[in-house]
């Protein structure tokens, strides 16, 4: 799905009450700010593996963790978590 969709689609659930954190890559952050996405955790890796490289688990694990903690304690819409690159 593309960045522009999961914004738009992030709000409507939003809207129904159902609480979202979008994951996504730093190119295309500007484009969530536009969109008004809720929640995201940004990260600096490539297009395709957003959470990490395959078999990179501790990558992922961080991405992850770091989305939850977000839907956790996420006072405000609009809330983003830019993830340092960490290989």
């Amino acid at each position: 799905m593309c960045h522009g969709s999961v914004g738009l689609v992030a709000r409507a659930l939003e809207a129904a009450g159902i609480a979202t954190v979008s994951v996504g890559v730093r190119a295309f952050r500007h484009r969530w700010v536009e969109r008004q996405v809720p929640r995201a955790v940004v990260t600096t890796q490539p297009m395709g593996r957003t959470i990490g490289p395959v078999g990179d688990r501790a990558t992922q694990r961080r991405v992850v963790e770091a989305g939850l903690s977000l839907l956790e304690d996420a006072t405000a819409p609009g809330t983003f978590v830019d993830l340092a690159a960490t290989s």
